[in-house]
């Protein structure tokens, strides 16, 4: 759960975006048009526009393919387009469903996510303000079943451990509720990474915690801070 510590100042230490994995999909009929959703996780803006470049070739006969996209922890890069349908009622109806999704109460936090929505005309005009919530209801419906992750700046610790011992360090670690990141392996040792809270408190107890799993073996070694994936709740 986030709460106001998280989120010092402008400078957020901690958002929301989709689960690594392929593109979530999800669609919607309105008076017979298909709106076809495409969430996508995309860590910048080459990212983004190349879902919807890959889009516009899987859905070569669709009418419209409007996109709105939000990068960056403090939602810097906010970008929209209407393709072709009238000013106003696509594109921006799109970004404001990503920016006002709650992903806890009173926190709406998404980013580094791009929404592509593939419309099939229906022959039936919807006017502009159904425009507007049609494009609205498809990227909103389709985010409130998207799987979603947290996102955290951590400060990243190597424990350096014999390749016959790690294993079962990990595994002590993981049950201890610890997030782990990556784990490199070199020639003398395998160096498992745990992702901390970044303030010297946690990281004195996480010290305490591997000696007393190692039987003093290991020990905990501070290195960068980095964003890590860690399961919403």
């Amino acid at each position: 759960m986030a709460d106001e510590a998280d989120y010092p100042g402008s400078r957020r230490s901690v958002y929301t975006t989709l689960a690594a994995g392929s593109p979530f999909r999800h669609e919607i009929e309105v008076k017979r048009s298909r709106f076809i959703t495409v969430l996508a996780r995309t860590p910048d803006e080459d990212a983004a526009r190349s879902v919807l470049a890959g889009l516009r070739r899987e859905f070569h006969d669709a009418r419209h393919h409007c996109f709105a996209f939000v990068l960056g922890p403090d939602q810097d890069v906010q970008r929209s387009n209407d393709d072709g349908e009238p000013s106003g009622t696509a594109g921006i109806p799109m970004l404001e469903a990503l920016l006002k999704r709650e992903t806890v109460p009173g926190v709406a936090d998404l980013s580094d996510v791009a929404a592509v929505v593939v419309r099939y005309f229906g022959g039936v005009l919807l006017g502009a303000g159904g425009l507007v919530r049609a494009y609205s209801e498809s990227v909103s419906s389709a985010l409130a079943l998207a799987p979603l992750v947290r996102r955290r700046r951590l400060r990243i610790c190597s424990v350096p451990v014999g390749h016959a011992a790690a294993g079962r360090l990990e595994n002590d670690l993981r049950a201890a509720g610890y997030v782990m990141a990556d784990t490199r392996y070199e020639a003398q040792e395998t160096v498992l990474r745990i992702a901390l809270p970044d303030d010297p408190d946690s990281l004195a107890a996480a010290a305490e915690h591997v000696a007393a799993l190692s039987a003093g073996n290991a020990r905990l070694m501070p290195e960068e801070t980095e964003w890590i994936d860690v399961p919403m709740g």
